[in-house]
């Protein structure tokens, strides 16, 4: 038992941010509790007879509860950083208590590893525990409105990628408090930063992987012919007999139907480009590979960093 108790620097860390640390497990069994009850409860319905099928109230609470979670979990990453960046680092810094870990034959690497492993590790645990508990109830209302398994928030809270962000969120942390060392700048700093990687890798997610496209001859009674349903529309629209393409109401503006299209046009059908369901797991992975990159470069700075004022 005593080989699984933090010594040094590691057990300064976790005492300091034991109340923090005790509320992560407390927050998993919580949201696992409330999962397994929705999905217990979702196949109830209405007791009272009724000749049209009424809602299932179960179902639509369990509905309502995974867009609602997926859509916090979006901000869990930066909610680790800006812990990571202010109570954990810049506060030390800010208030010199650092220096008294260093006169205890600590050097500031080991100082500020303590800091890493701590927060990565349960970072790691927790935003995992999480996407397990987020996939029990997703399995159940997968597909549906909201919880389309490429809608942001759905896509985030059920795989790797929500746990690569959140070690994102470790090291902008790091590097981050001890660039600023003042505790809510460095905070809403990071918050800020975490969030605008997102976004940013969120607008490229779609194109990490080629797009699949189906043409269809003219006329055809669907603009999304041959588009299965699970799959992300990314485009359609118009193909012309060289290859061309035209945009979807091309026809409309110069006929006043979308299936009429005028000789001089030489439309010969339509297209459709998506990422089928299958998309989904290679994507989630290169995507996390790039966090886990970018996530190692900015703590390799961090440590160059503090290594760097400590000798200075």
């Amino acid at each position: 038992m005593s080989a699984l108790t933090p010594k040094g620097p590691y057990w300064v860390t976790v005492r300091q941010h034991r109340r923090v640390l005790w509320a992560v497990p407390a927050f998993v069994a919580a949201a696992l509790a409330v999962t397994v009850a929705l999905r217990m409860g979702a196949g109830d319905s209405y007791s009272e007879p009724s000749p049209v099928p009424l809602p299932d109230r179960g179902y639509d609470l369990l509905r309502l509860f995974l867009q609602s979670a997926g859509g916090a979990l979006v901000f869990l990453p930066s909610l680790v950083g800006a812990f990571v960046a202010g109570p954990m680092t810049a506060r030390e810094l800010e208030s010199g208590t650092w220096r008294l870990a260093l006169s205890q034959s600590t050097t500031a690497r080991a100082w500020l590893g303590a800091k890493v492993a701590v927060a990565a590790g349960v970072s790691v645990l927790g935003s995992a525990a999480l996407v397990g508990v987020y996939r029990l109830g997703w399995g159940r209302a997968f597909g549906t409105y909201q919880l389309h398994w490429a809608d942001r928030g759905p896509y985030q809270a059920g795989g790797p990628v929500l746990i690569a962000y959140c070690l994102l969120g470790v090291a902008a942390g790091v590097l981050v408090g001890q660039l600023v060392r003042r505790t809510l700048a460095a905070m809403a700093v990071t918050g800020l930063l975490v969030g605008l990687v997102m976004l940013a890798l969120g607008a490229l997610r779609w194109s990490l992987l080629p797009v699949q496209t189906v043409v269809t001859s003219l006329p055809s009674g669907s603009k999304f012919e041959g588009l299965p349903g699970s799959a992300l529309l990314m485009d359609f629209g118009l193909v012309t007999a060289t290859g061309g393409r035209l945009p979807a109401d091309a026809c409309f503006e110069r006929t006043g139907s979308l299936y009429d299209c005028p000789a001089d046009m030489d439309v010969t059908g339509r297209y459709v480009e998506f990422h089928p369901v299958s998309h989904y797991w290679p994507t989630q992975l290169l995507e996390t590979s790039l966090v886990l990159a970018l996530s190692a470069g900015l703590l390799y700075a961090a440590f160059r960093l503090v290594r760097t004022r400590r000798q200075g």
